[in-house]
């Protein structure tokens, strides 16, 4: 292990945070159980207390460090993110042959991509733990690669009864000309952060919003959009829902909306736990 530093900003490298507050070089040895990610675009990000605040729950269902030195952690991260760059860091809590340890991994961001089109093979969404997100990763990350082997960029998980649920890293929501809709809430479902906060600025915009289980002839004829803290809103073009040069230029006026709700990242963003 390398000798402990004052930020975890170096790029592409993983660092383990102690609990004297240090960052120290890590290798990608251990198990993944809980990881969270968010998007920071010259050093703002939206969202950020909502994604500690799911992250912090997440490890709360594992034998970790307890949410003092969870939060520490996560106040740390908040205030080593680059105020320059595009940035899609990665949180993470890793089983370890010693234990269970925190670890931040600093990636550059890709490009946006405006558009997705979903692959609708996957089946019935096998995952274990679909409402911790990294439980499921290596399954997930394999339905990606399938999708894109078949041509698309996202794979579209459904229940066993074929409702459509999300997708492999992506919450997915629909409308129904003014009202926005998405599927219910629950153990069978990520608590998406961008979902939660287009479906808050719809309503305060005066649109209704509502969920219901639908399979994927019930959205043949509306917009279908998927929704994670990366690419923010992308319009499904192929795979789900009906596509059409308007529900593009919709897309985009609510993802101008969405992307207002940045502010700078401090680690005043994330609220202090005590013990």
């Amino acid at each position: 292990m390398g000798t402990p530093t004052g930020t975890a900003t170096a790029q592409g490298v993983r660092q383990w945070w102690d609990a004297d507050g240090g960052w120290s070089t890590a290798d990608a040895a251990g198990t993944l159980l809980v990881i969270d990610s968010w998007l920071v675009d010259t050093g703002r990000v939206r969202g950020l207390d909502r994604h500690a605040e799911r992250f912090a729950s997440a490890c709360d269902r594992f034998s970790g460090p307890g949410a003092e030195q969870t939060n520490r952690f996560l106040r740390a991260v908040a205030g080593s993110l680059p105020a320059r760059g595009r940035w899609f860091p990665r949180v993470e809590l890793v089983e370890t042959g010693s234990g269970t340890r925190l670890r931040m991994w600093l990636r550059p961001a890709p490009p946006r991509i405006a558009t997705v089109r979903l692959w609708t093979g996957a089946g019935p969404d096998p995952r274990r733990l679909p409402a911790v997100k990294g439980a499921d990763l290596d399954h997930l990350a394999s339905l990606r690669t399938a999708a894109a082997t078949a041509g698309a960029d996202e794979a579209l998980l459904v229940s066993t009864e074929g409702q459509v649920l999300e997708g492999a890293s992506t919450s997915i929501v629909w409308w129904r000309g003014d009202t926005l809709c998405g599927p219910p809430s629950g153990p069978g479902l990520l608590p998406g952060i961008t979902r939660a906060l287009l479906g808050e600025l719809a309503a305060t915009a005066g649109h209704q919003v509502v969920t219901e289980r639908a399979t994927a002839p019930d959205l043949a004829d509306v917009p279908v959009w998927t929704l994670n803290a990366l690419y923010g809103i992308r319009p499904v073009t192929e795979g789900l829902g009906r596509f059409q040069d308007a529900d593009a230029a919709a897309a985009e006026r609510w993802q101008s909306r969405l992307a207002a709700l940045a502010v700078p990242a401090a680690a005043g963003l994330i609220p202090v736990v005590h013990p």
